[in-house]
Formats: C-alpha cells, structure tokens, sequence
C-alpha cells in the first residue's frame, strides 16, 4: 500500500511537545505534514476517516494520553490490515521497562523516551522521517 509520503499522524495530549517535535520534523524536511491529535481516540478516529492513499507514512504516539494510552491505540489499530506497513512509534517522558515492551509486544516500531535537549530531539526527528522514506520505497 502506497502512504501520504509526507503526512505524519501526531497523537500526545501535551501541545507544547508536539510542537517542539513538529519543529524538528519540518526543519529537516519542510514538506512534511503533522496531524496532531491530543488524545488516543482522536487518533484511532482520523485513521478510521482517511482512505487508504491518505494513511499517512507514520504514526508517533504519546504513552499517557486521555481515553486510550499509546499502546491500546497500538493494540487496536495493529487488528486492522490498512495500518499493518505503518510505521508506529511511541514517543514518551517514561523509560518505564514494562511500558516500552507492552509497546513493542502490540506493534510498535520504536520507543523513544522524549529528549531533554534540542540536538537529541533533532536526532529522533530524523531517525522518525528515515521511517516515512524507507515505507515509501517499498
């Protein structure tokens, strides 16, 4: 299935995170498109309303959010097939073992723990969008 090259599916309910990240994102490739949702339901609802050239190439989800926490979204979008070539990574304050593997046990790609400074958040920034282009050149 071909994905929204550039299109990036954000779910965290901190605005002030997503926005660092979006910045980060967009510094290194300026076509690239966040859509930000703040809870783990929203994010279940705008996959649900897109078709399937609109997916977008990668899905970064918070570990706590309101409704459903990042690996329940996990675990409910990993029994649709439209997501499964979908890159989904867990971006999180927390380095709580048991979180990260519940996380890799339904589906997620990578866990990265939320950085402290601008070069590691520019680091992640990059390895996220190595995901969307190695997706897109299957």
């Amino acid at each position: 299935m071909i994905y929204d090259a550039l299109t990036i599916l954000m779910a965290d309910d901190d605005l002030e995170d997503m926005e660092m990240m979006e910045d980060a994102i967009t510094a290194i490739e300026p076509k690239a498109v966040l859509h930000k949702v703040e809870s783990g339901k929203a994010a279940i609802d705008y996959l649900n309303s897109q078709p399937g050239s609109k997916l977008p190439c990668l899905i970064i989800l918070d570990y706590n959010m309101p409704e459903l926490k990042g690996s329940e979204v996990l675990e409910v979008i990993r029994k649709d097939n439209r997501y499964k070539g979908i890159p989904k990574v867990i971006l999180s304050t927390s380095n709580t073992k048991a979180y990260i593997e519940e996380c890799i046990r339904h589906g997620a790609t990578e866990y990265f723990v939320k950085p402290h400074n601008l070069d590691d958040l520019n680091k992640i920034a990059k390895q996220m969008l190595n995901y969307c282009k190695n997706d897109n050149q299957n």
